[in-house]
């Protein structure tokens, strides 16, 4: 079992709460991608506190209700007389029970409630309103469906928009993390260990737990592992994003494949596709947190200059060559997968590298903004551009994987422009390559 890591910010934000219910009720929501670890973060920080656990399963109400009783007795340590066959009766019971002594409720998968019963959410605002102004419940409800949770407590048109006290996204684990982690389980790891496990895992907590409990820290090992029979990973991007897409997952599938495979435009994409994609990107971004618009430091924020970036290292790999090539690999055609790796994963890790240095710099440096600066037709490129427009310093850097492929003359050269509009700025030219993780 991993030991658990690097979640102190969110379990102390978690107590303060916990204890400011002790006065008044608090709703919170957790937010976050499936498998980032939300149910292990909640279960850590109130194990040994009065806390009830509720997981939404997909099935009849009042056979969850029963659950939820036999919870409810065994934790709170009282007797339920009667019978109890909606929700709504079991959470108006301990919304009156918490008047008397403050306990938390943890309620997991909570977007499953529409399935079971959409009148759900309706019924608890009315008991929340209610009774929360005598109520001392600390409520926490946590899904693993981003858009479906987004849209119950961010939507004004659903009935619980406006009622959550407090808002947490819990993200993958930061790449200090992830380099304490794999020191931890392989302490004699190589600057190509660390960027192999931070290109497949992302810092994403399940993924992470797999390699380590596989003992698999090199990319050789890490791609064996990934491509075996009967692998968790094979799936896994459906299994992440099925539920977030409904029935028409296959155009997204298709737009996060053709990203992952380096068609960041949308223009480029919609040749290729032949439709306007444009409804398809803008959910992408902002319903579904999955891509991120990319325009060039200092454009203007209406620029058409864009590009699309997938936010997720473990999505992107698995749309770039699970998903691409899953004709072989419903074949069991492993080999001819990995041969496509091999092949690619210079150029390809390279790209991931970008995504290291540009964490590594938002972390180590006092920044107003960071990203990438190319001109139109994807002229003068440049990797990393970071400002700090308060103290007028820039760093303008340049990413390979090998620090003999770096020519800091000829990025001078690339950013001519770009300096030209960065007047009265100290800039720092630097070479970025695997030896500086």
């Amino acid at each position: 079992m991993l030991k658990f890591y690097n979640r102190e910010k969110e379990m102390a934000l978690l107590e303060k709460i916990r204890q400011k219910s002790a006065e008044t009720a608090q709703m919170t929501f957790v937010v976050g991608r499936r498998r980032i670890g939300k149910t292990s973060l909640l279960v850590n920080t109130f194990t040994g506190k009065k806390a009830v656990y509720f997981f939404v399963e997909k099935k009849n109400e009042a056979l969850l209700c029963e659950e939820f009783i036999e919870e409810i007795q065994n934790k709170l340590g009282v007797t339920v007389y009667g019978t109890m066959r909606t929700f709504k009766e079991v959470f108006g019971y301990l919304m009156n029970l918490s008047e008397k002594e403050s306990f938390t409720l943890l309620i997991d998968e909570f977007q499953e409630f529409r399935n079971i019963n959409p009148t759900i959410y309706s019924e608890m605002q009315n008991v929340w309103d209610k009774y929360k102004n005598k109520s001392k419940l600390n409520l926490i409800l946590c899904g693993s469906v981003y858009s479906l949770m987004k849209q119950i407590f961010e939507s004004s048109k659903e009935p619980l928009f406006g009622r959550a006290t407090a808002r947490l996204h819990l993200k993958a684990f930061d790449i200090k993390t992830i380099k304490d982690i794999i020191a931890d389980h392989y302490p004699k790891f190589t600057n190509e260990d660390l960027l192999a496990f931070y290109l497949f895992t992302g810092g994403v907590a399940k993924y992470v737990e797999l390699l380590v409990e596989a003992k698999t820290f090199t990319m050789k090992k890490i791609v064996n592992e990934l491509f075996s029979e009967n692998s968790l990973f094979l799936n896994e991007g459906k299994n992440v994003l099925i539920d977030e897409f409904g029935k028409d997952y296959g155009n997204y599938f298709s737009i996060l494949m053709l990203i992952a495979s380096s068609k960041t435009s949308r223009s480029e994409m919609e040749s290729i596709m032949g439709t306007t994609l444009g409804g398809y990107l803008d959910k992408l971004e902002n319903e579904f947190g999955l891509i991120a618009k990319i325009r060039p430091v200092l454009s203007r924020p209406a620029g058409k200059v864009v590009k699309y970036r997938i936010n997720d290292n473990f999505l992107n790999f698995w749309f770039r060559f699970i998903y691409k090539y899953r004709g072989a690999i419903e074949m069991g055609n492993f080999d001819y997968v990995k041969n496509i790796i091999n092949r690619d994963y210079n150029t390809y890790s390279g790209q991931i590298l970008e995504g290291y240095f540009r964490a590594k710099i938002s972390i180590e440096e006092n920044l107003s903004q960071i990203g990438s600066y190319w001109e139109s037709g994807n002229q003068n490129e440049i990797d990393i551009v970071a400002l700090n427009e308060y103290e007028k310093k820039a760093i303008i850097a340049e990413v390979k994987r090998q620090a003999k492929h770096i020519d800091l003359d000829i990025l001078r050269r690339k950013a001519e422009n770009l300096v030209a509009n960065l007047k009265g700025y100290t800039i720092d030219f630097r070479g970025l390559s695997i030896k500086d993780m």
